[in-house]
């Protein structure tokens, strides 16, 4: 958001590097010293659609660009009421259906498409759904408290390794320090040969290592998941063996239609195909839909069924 810039006062993120702008529900973002400004009442409209806000409401901007900041807010609002689990419809299409009627109306709220109508169809379904939606958020109260307390076990777990590291790490410098006092002992008042003294000291220290090594290996541990893991768990994991053979070779599928071809893609508007195919909007295109692809889908299929037949 380097390039962000009020649009009542017009500072931006270069003139005032501490510049934090507020959305509210209408989606439009102001910088905090204006917002501050226009609802020192705590309450106010919106300079720019004029919609009465609170003060209270304004949150800071995450997102760069003010709509989906707007999608989100919304997204929650609608989700807060709208809580069911798959597991409340007898099938599967009923669930797809109340998924789509809820992107119904967060879309029309976001793009304030029918807003009366949407806001009656919510107010509607809460009156008749009011005992399963208190439900619905008892069970999420009981499953955030559940996950609550195993985020604080997993805390008290790292906190508990943490503190065995230390103590390992304490105790590991303990004993390099006396091996070298008793190193030093030896080589001031023993008749033996130093090299000898040093090589035995070395060897016996590369030993202890090895052994340490191979005691670390061997316990096992898990993540938090409680799935194990170290040098057991590993061997489950070896590669599968699989026969050599040829290269595979990959060959597009073609799709064999007895009707005449399609013109090229470039060639539909100048053609007129496109005439009464409406534009992709901006978040269509991001999504990868264009008109020229609708064009032909509808070209394809109305082609697929059309026979060639030979005069007589």
């Amino acid at each position: 958001m380097d390039d962000s810039i009020c649009p009542r006062c017009k500072t931006t993120k270069f003139q005032n590097p501490s510049l934090k702008m507020m959305v509210n529900v209408c989606g439009h973002a102001l910088c905090e010293s204006c917002v501050d400004l226009l609802f020192l009442k705590g309450s106010g409209a919106c300079p720019d659609c004029r919609i009465p806000l609170r003060r209270n409401n304004f949150r800071v901007q995450l997102f760069e660009d003010a709509t989906v900041e707007k999608e989100v807010d919304i997204r929650k609002r609608v989700l807060r009421d709208f809580n069911k689990k798959e597991e409340d419809f007898a099938t599967v299409r009923e669930y797809n259906d109340y998924l789509e009627d809820i992107e119904t109306i967060i879309y029309n709220l976001v793009n304030n498409i029918d807003i009366v109508n949407t806001n009656k169809k919510i107010e509607d379904y809460k009156r008749n759904n009011r005992e399963q939606i208190l439900k619905s958020k008892g069970k999420l109260s009981r499953e955030e408290y559940e996950l609550e307390e195993l985020l604080d076990l997993e805390k008290q777990q790292e906190k508990m390794r943490r503190n065995e590291i230390k103590v390992e790490e304490a105790e590991t410098k303990k004993k390099k320090l006396r091996e070298k006092e008793a190193l030093i002992d030896e080589l001031m008042f023993s008749n033996a040969n130093a090299k000898n003294i040093v090589e035995t000291f070395a060897q016996n220290a590369k030993d202890t290592k090895e052994t340490e090594t191979k005691v670390a290996a061997s316990k096992v541990t898990q993540f938090s998941t409680g799935i194990q893991f170290g040098r057991q768990a590993q061997s489950s994991f070896l590669p599968v063996p699989t026969e050599e053979g040829p290269a595979y070779v990959y060959k597009p599928i073609t799709t064999v239609t007895e009707g005449p071809k399609l013109p090229p893609e470039e060639d539909f508007a100048g053609l007129g195909y496109n005439n009464h195919i409406r534009s992709e909007t901006e978040q269509e295109r991001a999504g990868g839909f264009t008109s020229n692809l609708a064009c032909m889908r509808a070209l394809q299929d109305a082609l697929a069924g059309l026979y060639h037949v030979k005069k007589l």
